[in-house]
């Protein structure tokens, strides 16, 4: 743990972040299931095209995908901030500049650039990282657990 994320779990209450991550991969979890059928390549894959489709989709895919990053990609966006405080780039770095650079474009094409949406990738990305890192810290708990029961 100590250096796959600096300054992302140091002095942190790894019980609070369990709870954190597991809220936040559930939530955005709900919100990717409509973020995937509103999605023009899925709806193309399963062709849903015209039973899926209305007018405003776009926006509707705009605003869950933006509850998405906002709230379940938050640990990530802020991780970034510590990793470059320290100078010390790392995942959370990669994984903050991926979601930034997957929203910001996909909103862009939603409000006139000429382009695909990628919100689908976006909201799924966050998803696997939430799921993975509620799996990090229940593990990183667990052994802490059994450390300090050992040591006794």
């Amino acid at each position: 743990m100590g250096n796959a994320h600096p300054g992302a779990h140091g002095g942190h209450n790894h019980g609070a972040m369990i709870a954190d991550f597991r809220r936040r991969f559930w939530v955005s979890l709900a919100l990717t299931i409509p973020i995937l059928l509103l999605s023009p390549l899925i709806q193309r894959l399963l062709g849903l095209e015209a039973a899926l489709a209305f007018t405003g989709s776009s926006y509707v895919l705009f605003a869950l995908s933006s509850g998405v990053y906002f709230y379940g990609g938050w640990p990530f966006l802020k991780g970034l901030f510590a990793e470059l405080e320290t100078r010390k780039p790392a995942m959370m770095t990669l994984i903050a500049l991926a979601i930034s650079v997957a929203y910001f474009y996909s909103s862009a094409v939603v409000f006139g650039v000429q382009g695909e949406v990628f919100f689908w990738e976006l909201a799924t990305l966050i998803d696997v990282m939430l799921l993975g890192h509620w799996i990090e810290m229940k593990s990183v708990l667990g052994l802490l657990a059994h450390w300090k029961n050992w040591c006794k």
